[in-house]
């Protein structure tokens, strides 16, 4: 039970069923169950981009172009919506082809070059946001796409499509890390490159296929995100940069790789819109939401560094 209740997956979800309980008992009406509808439907975002991240930072890397592929994502939609497909799924599926193809260059480039994930996402990140700005050029993109309205805003026997998404994105990402060859390569490279290439791992598919999964579930949080506010914007994506990263942390991956598993993502991506709407309720600025989200990942950064040296 003792180490039960160590397990880092473990305590992030008792640390969530217990900020429900409190703020239930001190906020009447926190707890209700559309109010915990609402929670998870804006948890979902963060955890279908967190599902890719948690791919990669596993694998011993982190992508930095989340961000602005959801944001590409959510402009270059209603930009290649055409009037002779009503359902706008030709749309959704060149959008997700293409957010893909992104995340696969990526891998492509940190397998080649041997350039770092880090620097080299981040440069895919600043031309993806200079290339926007010459699209869009600043202005707001709406959207009439009727299969991406239904995504966003539509649900399933009374479960909102978000969270329908989410749960099979959750269920292919287990299955992914706990039941294939690739997710046992992860493991292995995250825990030792050297050693994982020397027993012949491959690395080279590992590492292209986790990016070009990270850049599909990014652009599909684009997608649910244009679908929620009918408008894509530059910028609609940076929330989710931190908020992805910090979710794998919180939910006990091992930000140097080798460690960790998506329930535990799942749990963190919970938490921190659960913390965000207990912020929300004491009325703090968005200048303090900042400070707290880069604090705990500073500090759980430091934890796990910590536990990789012991």
């Amino acid at each position: 039970m003792t180490s039960l209740l160590r397990h880092r997956v473990t305590l992030g979800w008792l640390v969530v069923v217990a900020l429900w309980v409190a703020a239930g008992l001190l906020k009447p009406g926190f707890a209700r169950i559309g109010h915990l509808r609402y929670l998870l439907e804006l948890a979902s975002i963060t955890g279908i981009v967190a599902a890719g991240q948690t791919l990669v930072v596993i694998g011993g890397g982190i992508d930095l172009s989340v961000a602005a592929i959801i944001t590409f994502s959510a402009i270059i939609l209603p930009l290649i919506t055409f009037g002779f497909d009503p359902t706008g799924l030709l749309a959704i599926s060149m959008t997700l082809a293409i957010a893909t193809a992104i995340g696969g260059l990526n891998g492509i480039g940190v397998v080649l070059l041997r350039v770092h994930p880090l620097i080299l996402t981040l440069a895919t990140a600043t031309i993806l946001q200079g290339a926007l700005i010459l699209v869009a050029g600043g202005s707001a993109v709406s959207t009439v796409n009727p299969a991406v309205t239904f995504l966003g805003n539509g649900s399933l026997f009374g479960v909102p499509m978000t969270i329908v998404t989410w749960l099979a994105v959750s269920a292919a990402t287990l299955a992914v890390l706990h039941g294939t060859v690739l997710g046992s390569w992860l493991y292995a490279l995250g825990t030792n490159d050297r050693a994982a290439r020397l027993a012949g791992v491959g690395a080279g598919p590992a590492v292209v296929t986790v990016h070009a999964a990270s850049g599909f579930c990014a652009g599909l949080a684009g997608l649910l995100l244009l679908g929620m506010n009918r408008q894509g914007y530059v910028g609609i994506g940076e929330p989710y940069l931190l908020g992805s990263i910090a979710a794998v942390v919180l939910g006990g991956t091992s930000i140097l790789g080798g460690r960790g598993t998506y329930l535990g993502t799942i749990a963190g991506s919970i938490l921190l819109v659960t913390i965000t709407a207990l912020i929300t309720v004491v009325n703090a600025s968005p200048g303090w939401r900042a400070i707290l989200f880069g604090g705990l990942i500073l500090g759980l950064l430091l934890v796990s560094g910590r536990e990789r040296q012991a």
